[in-house]
């Protein structure tokens, strides 16, 4: 099962400056909101934030190692003013936007 801190450590590799705060949403070890925070983001869009973390963790949502992320990418300015940004896919709200994917049913 994928660990927090697992999670928080692979985002740390590809924006190793970054504040980051990995949830697991349901106990389970595969629904993670992962909040981070760098001066890195400024002057980028969401997307662009968003894309070096999901092509790192691409092999490990393609295995299932991995169900679903939301990503709330900000800068330390943003991260001041916002408050709780979990985002639960299965909840059915959309305020925010995350990568979910489902898994293929099993026999």
């Amino acid at each position: 099962m994928v660990s927090e801190d697992w999670v928080a450590s692979e985002v740390r590799k590809v924006i190793p400056n970054a504040s980051v705060e990995a949830t697991d949403l349901h106990g389970s070890g595969d629904h993670f909101h992962v909040r981070i925070i760098s001066e890195d983001f400024i002057g980028l869009r969401p997307l662009q934030r968003q894309m070096p973390v999901l092509k790192h963790f691409k092999k490990f949502l393609e295995d299932n190692s991995v169900h679903a992320l939301d990503l709330k990418c900000m800068t330390p300015e943003q991260a001041k003013t916002l408050g709780n940004t979990a985002f639960d896919p299965h909840s059915g709200k959309q305020e925010f936007f995350g990568i979910h994917v489902r898994r293929p049913k099993k026999e």
